[in-house]
């Protein structure tokens, strides 16, 4: 019979007791995805679809979807005294989430991709996890300026034609699989690995003109070294193909004007340091396009912005 998360959880508590905290964590961030999943099925019917008027810290417009997860990311977590406080890309700033007792510190995307919602394409949540710094205010953002290398938990949840739950805790990608009909995530691979065969490169292609002559070249090279070109537009669905399929994705700096101003779209906390450190557990690699490892770069700041190069180890190599 395949194992249910509850399952998995309950063995990894009896094995590794010291994991309580994040055991819990995984039980309640797998709730929050079943309550995310139900609502974005529904969105063409209950009024969710479109813009919500609003914009965020980045003067981005959000969705109706993004505030609705961006909530409920805020207030479920906050009432489960785990979290000392969070970091959203909807917030401008820390949430002190006025738990004392609390030792550990979350940074999410509530809502990764949300353009392709009314379109019906894949988007998804991701979540970042550090220890709570002892000689910090709680809702102090030197809680978030910590690098990749120290995360104890990161993840996503992908809202697909099926929701999927893939974290690692440092032994591994663990990917899981909503039964909609049970109500539970079950199994699907205790042990993810981006394959030695990578046929995929993601990349937005009309960008191609508007990258530094650097990233450029390491574009063709990773051109050379794959066939097949996949883009949805959705960090998480990118990403989670090229894991699973074998592949490579580049989100570059970019500069539309003209003016050699390469601004790069990804921001570290919330989107790259989850997923290098999926990455670097499923055998792959994630980088900045000066070649420096995503998972060694201090954050100068909350909502700090990176380049981003990531999947196969061997052709991010050969690229950088």
């Amino acid at each position: 019979m395949t194992q249910t998360l509850q399952q998995f959880l309950l063995n990894e508590l009896r094995d590794h007791p010291e994991k309580y905290a994040l055991v819990m964590m995984m039980a309640d961030i797998a709730t929050i995805g079943k309550l995310i999943s139900a609502r974005t099925n529904r969105a063409g019917l209950t009024d969710l679809r479109g813009l919500a008027g609003t914009t965020n810290v980045q003067d981005e417009a959000q969705a109706k979807l993004d505030v609705y997860s961006n909530d409920l990311c805020k207030n479920y977590l906050g009432s489960t005294e785990l979290f000392a406080a969070m970091a959203s890309e909807e917030e401008d700033e820390v949430v002190d989430l006025k738990n004392p007792g609390a030792n550990y510190v979350i940074a999410f995307d509530p809502l990764d991709g949300s353009s392709n919602i009314d379109v019906n394409a894949g988007i998804g949540t991701i979540f970042s996890v550090h220890k709570k710094l002892d000689k910090v205010p709680a809702g102090d953002e030197r809680q978030f300026l910590q690098p990749g290398r120290d995360q104890v938990l990161a993840g996503y949840i992908l809202y697909g034609s099926s929701t999927m739950l893939v974290f690692s805790w440092g032994d591994g990608v663990h990917a899981f699989t909503l039964d909609v009909d049970l109500g539970e995530f079950l199994l699907s691979d205790a042990h993810v690995k981006i394959p030695d065969a990578s046929p995929y490169y993601s990349f937005n292609e009309a960008y191609a003109p508007y990258i530094t002559e650097k990233d450029q070249k390491a574009l063709k090279i990773i051109r050379e070294r794959t066939d097949k070109l996949r883009w949805i537009g959705s960090l998480v669905g990118d990403f989670h193909r090229n894991m699973i399929k074998g592949g490579v994705l580049v989100f570059p700096a970019v500069d539309t004007s003209g003016k050699k101003n390469y601004k790069p779209k990804l921001r570290l906390n919330y989107e790259a340091k989850p997923m290098a450190m999926l990455a670097e557990q499923a055998g792959g690699a994630a980088v900045s396009t000066d070649g420096t490892a995503i998972m060694d770069i201090i954050p100068r700041e909350l909502h700090e912005r990176v380049a981003l190069i990531i999947g196969n180890k061997k052709i991010i190599k050969e690229a950088s």
